[in-house]
């Protein structure tokens, strides 16, 4: 059998592209950006809901006791509002979370800093597909499908990305993520297509992809963009199914929503961490990063039992109950697909005007 390290740097591979070099000096940088961050404190933005309460408790908080300072929690994360601050020269983020293709997204378009991984020795732990020059993952999540209770008993919802399709056995609205973002993956797994083949991205691929959306659009009746949408409505049984990000899952599950899911054919990704070009407080944002990828920091991760761990040693902590909800845990890997984040990138810019003509038709 596959290890799950194998398997992760396998599906990650085409993460790689982007090296690992670095070539950032170690200063805040001119007199304007010290004045700035006396005006303000830290501001660490990500994307609300599960997530943010996460990072809170077990990265920010104990962090900021630790150092005596202030750290300002925001969100949610807005890659366009992100860039805009940076090309007026008014940067009120100062470490960001996003999706990884932001990463790609950031380099490509010079919105983020370049990290100075000298000053992050801990990234050394992670596997290498994790770590990139404009970017880091610190944390562990999924795009899975989820229904409601009300309209499929707990045990008995879909199962695959095709059950999420099949109008006849699984009647009712759905809710999909409204970018090409994850259901570019969905779409082929419902397809047919195998995990493996699914990247790299196509032509034929792509427009097989949007052909099989366009035909579950008509039993599509949310194009989801905020995460805490999918299980407040399917909690009302507004929907009946729903993609949805599996700690917000988790989150409502636990809660005791009458909400059933299941990670197979989920889509496994990490949550990066980016430094806004122009930050004020540059080198806080790299302890920030380096101190999150200890080992106690990701262990703290488990207790909150929605997003985990991407250190390997925080993971191979939890116990047997909380493997069960890792989306990185061997028995819960190995039935999901990993992203590759480069790749979506890339079929998110190509695609993008044929994406939207679909939603708009």
């Amino acid at each position: 059998m596959m290890k799950r390290r194998d398997f992760i740097l396998t599906g990650l591979g085409g993460m790689a592209g982007l090296g690992l070099s670095t070539g950032l000096g170690t200063g805040l940088g001119t007199w304007p950006r010290r004045a700035l961050a006396d005006t303000r404190p830290f501001t660490f933005t990500s994307w609300g809901g599960a997530l943010s309460a996460a990072e809170k408790m077990s990265f920010m908080d104990p962090y900021a006791a630790a150092k005596g300072i202030a750290i300002n929690n925001t969100s949610p994360t807005e890659t366009a509002k992100m860039k805009a601050m940076v090309q007026a020269n008014a940067v009120e983020w100062d470490l960001v979370d996003v999706g990884g293709r932001t990463v790609w997204q950031g380099a490509q378009e010079g919105f983020l800093e370049q990290l100075d991984l000298d000053k992050i020795p801990n990234a050394k732990a992670l596997p290498a597909q994790l770590v990139a020059p404009y970017g880091v993952a610190t944390s562990a999540g999924a795009t899975i499908f989820a229904w409601s209770t009300k309209a499929f008993p707990a045990n008995a919802g879909p199962q695959s990305w095709a059950d999420f399709w099949d109008v006849k056995r699984f009647p009712g609205q759905r809710g999909l993520y409204k970018y090409f973002y994850y259901n570019y993956e969905a779409a082929l797994l419902a397809a047919g297509v195998k995990r493996e083949e699914v990247f790299p991205v196509t032509a034929e691929k792509a427009a097989m992809a949007l052909g099989k959306i366009k035909d579950l659009k008509p039993n599509v009746s949310v194009w989801w963009g905020a995460g805490a949408q999918p299980p407040q409505l399917l909690a009302t049984g507004e929907l009946a199914l729903s993609s949805a990000w599996s700690g917000r899952i988790l989150a409502a599950a636990g809660e005791g929503a009458p909400i059933g899911y299941t990670y197979k054919d989920g889509i496994a990704w990490a949550n990066w961490w980016v430094v806004p070009k122009g930050t004020p407080y540059r080198d806080l944002a790299h302890d920030i990063i380096n101190y999150a990828l200890g080992e106690d920091p990701q262990s703290k991760m488990l207790a909150l039992k929605t997003y985990g761990p991407v250190l390997g040693a925080a993971t191979a902590k939890a116990d047997a109950d909380t493997q069960k909800i890792l989306v990185m845990s061997p028995d819960n890997i190995k039935d999901m697909l990993i992203l590759n984040e480069q790749e979506a990138y890339k079929y998110s810019h190509a695609y993008e005007e044929q994406w939207n003509q679909l939603m708009l038709g």
